[in-house]
Order: C-alpha cells, then sequence, then structure tokens
C-alpha cells in the first residue's frame, strides 16, 4: 500500500533528484506535491472532507487554517508565489526546506 508516508518521501526525493539535475522547476513542483500530500492528510484527521484538489490548490486552502503558525504561513506564500519570466523565485527561498518544516509541522498535529 502506498502510503502518504511513502509518497511524502518520493515526491522529496523527486525534488533532491530535480536540484542536482539543475531543474529548480522541477524541484518546486515537488516540493509543492508534498506540501499536498500533508496538507490532505492534516485536514482528514482534522475531519476535513478533502474534496480532490492540485496540491497548489490545498496549498492555498491552507493559507486559510487559523492554526497555522505566521512562519508557516510565509512558507505557504512562498509554496505558492509565482515565478518570474526567467523562471526564478521572487524570493530567497529554498522550496524544499520549507515543504519539509511545513510538512513535518502539519503532520505532528
Amino acid at each position: 500500500m502506498n502510503d502518504f508516508n511513502t509518497q511524502l518521501r518520493n515526491e522529496f526525493e523527486k525534488a533532491r533528484q530535480a536540484r542536482i539535475n539543475r531543474n529548480e522547476g522541477q524541484s518546486r513542483v515537488c516540493a509543492r506535491r508534498a506540501a499536498g500530500i500533508a496538507i490532505r492528510e492534516y485536514l482528514t484527521r482534522k475531519g476535513t472532507q478533502v474534496p480532490s484538489m492540485s496540491a497548489y490548490d490545498l496549498i492555498n486552502l491552507l493559507k486559510e487554517d487559523p492554526l497555522l503558525p505566521s512562519d508557516l504561513k510565509l512558507v505557504v506564500d512562498h509554496l505558492t508565489v509565482r515565478v518570474t519570466e526567467e523562471f526564478e523565485l521572487p524570493v530567497e527561498a529554498d522550496l524544499i526546506a520549507e515543504a519539509r518544516i511545513l510538512c513535518d509541522w502539519l503532520l505532528n498535529q
């Protein structure tokens, strides 16, 4: 059975590999997908019926959670920020590391 922990590990490994291959865009996608997996699990544990949504939509949904600490709200903002025309993040952030912090918090609630 492919549980959410396995899915999380797989996404973070794909993100790491993408970064090694200098594909930062793909590493961001994987970091967002990992966050989406953790958000779905977090909301399900809270008894929220989670509709079938993209990781991006789940991250935006999490922005509304009043229990989310302010430092993690910043992480959520980073995960949803649009890249520039040069495909660069307009903020200084390591989305893989930030997604890990967010996932750890969500899964320990």
